[in-house]
């Protein structure tokens, strides 16, 4: 069936597109037929079809929420499915376990490594199978095998006997990548293995997967990036609500406007709320003067007003989130104030920025905003808890009915505050942490990757939320990797390169092309001024 949607047909009522069957040559490794997984009150796959070849790399797109995460959790081993067919190199199977499907070789690298830091290249890489002799470790043998493996990745160059935790996060990619190798692995499934990578690092891990593909190993590769799908994919299969709206479609010839819309419903990847021709802002929020850290950022000046939404544009490594950081108090800067409504704030105390009327929502929600096993209610409330408390007493009821006013008003999906806020979405999770601060009397706002992990339909809900939030008075300082976001989302925009402001100008007098020659530009600390 060759059936496009137009812009009417909702995705969910949208039939299965499938493309021709002899669109990728190699053997067929693995088919999933009418899989199914549910959890309590959850259908998180409803009938999923899945074919992925030998050699090629396979794209898996779809919202936050869309069963991708329950997905890759069957073919590792982590979950059962309650029905349908999982057929590993022609065989129906199931696996146990996650050491079961690693043995049949399956690996899965996901998006957040799960290496560990204090032991060596080597020893991550055969964690768990270490080549042994008569009970004794053979540390030669598995550095000599580790080097192999790493000369096969086109990383030759990494110690097999340094410490992980000493590696870039690019660095620390490969290392999980030799861990699957090590396991003679047939498919590996990446779960957004570029979101953490600066622009040259992405180029890089492309090359590492087309000498994977090349020598017959499987990908499955998950982003929410198309630009990415364009590049390094072979076939797309498309998730919506735990079912396969489309499957095999080529990932290079496809358009755009399809692909978002079998995610979606949406005919485009970003849907900004209009900018107001002549935004009301109010006086000055916020004032850096020469703000720097040693090797990270210097002398940055930059002013956020009320009711203005500031973005800054710039490559991973190029000081963005170290800048929010000490703005925030997180970090001490070496010179430099930061002033909040004309008062020089103490360095390096995110208390006395809280008390300022500053929040910040980071970039690593998962580690650094959110308690995951804890309920939403009290995620939300974690930064005004003092007003709940009463000698020695939590007012539960006061909790949950102020955390279900900000659920309400953030349309937060599923509604109930009780639940356990790492059941949620990256787009929900996110609402969560912009959340908190509503209840407080925050006047400056501050986003590092906003949208990071969020999917295409959670970001438009975001990006009105923040533009709600502006409107209020509130001020907004946004640091995002995707530079459309910054540019269609900000009022202003200070690009960044390697620890310097290089451009400051009014979002509509650039565009992503002058952007990117900005931050790509240059030599390490030239000095360039704004």
């Amino acid at each position: 069936m060759t059936e496009q949607p137009s812009e009417e047909v909702a995705v969910t009522d949208a039939p299965l597109v499938e493309a021709p069957a002899d669109a990728v040559a190699g053997e067929v490794v693995l088919r999933l037929t009418d899989v199914v997984k549910t959890f309590p009150g959850v259908r998180a796959l409803d009938g999923v079809q899945l074919e992925v070849r030998a050699g090629e790399v396979h794209c898996l797109l779809g919202q936050n929420g869309a069963g991708k995460s329950t997905l890759i959790k069957v073919l590792a081993g982590v979950h059962r499915p309650d029905s349908g067919v999982v057929e590993w190199r022609g065989e129906p199977t199931t696996f146990a376990n996650p050491q079961a499907a690693m043995r049949a070789g399956i690996a899965t690298i996901y998006q957040e490594l799960d290496l560990v830091e204090d032991l060596s290249v080597a020893e991550n890489a055969f964690l768990g199978h270490e080549p042994r002799h008569f009970g004794f470790v053979r540390r030669g043998h598995m550095a000599r095998r580790a080097r192999q493996i790493l000369g096969r990745l086109g990383h030759a160059e990494i110690p097999p006997g340094r410490m992980v935790r000493a590696l870039p996060a690019a660095g620390k990619q490969v290392v999980s990548m030799a861990r699957a190798l090590s396991h003679e692995a047939r498919l590996i499934i990446m779960d957004e293995p570029s979101a953490v990578l600066a622009h040259d690092e992405v180029e890089n891990l492309f090359r590492i997967i087309r000498e994977l593909t090349a020598q017959g190993i499987a990908v499955i590769y998950i982003s929410h990036r198309l630009e990415e799908i364009r590049e390094i994919g072979d076939r797309v299969t498309v998730l919506k609500d735990g079912r396969t709206t489309a499957a095999n479609l080529p990932a290079r010839d496809t358009p755009t406007r399809d692909l978002v819309s079998r995610m979606t419903g949406r005919t485009i990847e970003y849907v900004f709320p209009d900018r107001p021709a002549d935004p009301t802002v109010g006086d000055e929020l916020l004032q850096v003067d020469g703000l720097s850290r040693a090797n990270e950022f210097a002398d940055v000046s930059l002013t956020v007003r009320a009711g203005e939404i500031v973005g800054i544009a710039g490559l991973v490594g190029s000081g963005r989130s170290e800048l929010m950081e000490t703005i925030y108090g997180a970090r001490r800067a070496d010179a430099g104030t930061v002033r909040m409504a004309g008062s020089v704030l103490r360095p390096g105390s995110v208390g006395a920025a809280v008390r300022a009327g500053m929040g910040m929502a980071p970039e690593e929600r998962k580690s650094q905003a959110l308690l995951l096993g804890e309920p939403i209610y009290r995620n939300i409330t974690l930064a005004t808890f003092g007003r709940y408390a009463r000698l020695g007493f939590t007012d539960v009821g006061a909790e949950r009915a102020a955390a279900d006013r900000i659920a309400e008003n953030l349309e937060m999906r599923p509604r109930d505050v009780r639940r356990a806020v790492r059941t949620l979405s990256g787009g929900n999770q996110q609402k969560v942490v912009v959340g908190r601060w509503l209840l407080g009397d925050t006047k400056l706002l501050l986003l590092d990757e906003p949208t990071r992990g969020v999917d295409v339909g959670a970001r438009a809900e975001l990006y009105q939320v923040i533009r709600q939030l502006a409107a209020q008075g509130v001020g907004v300082l946004l640091v995002s990797s995707e530079v459309p976001e910054v540019l269609g989302l900000s009022d202003r925009v200070l690009v960044m390169r390697e620890g310097r402001v290089v451009r400051t100008a009014p979002a509509g007098e650039l565009d992503e092309n002058t952007v990117l020659d900005l931050v790509m530009a240059g030599s390490l600390m030239e000095g360039v001024t704004a």
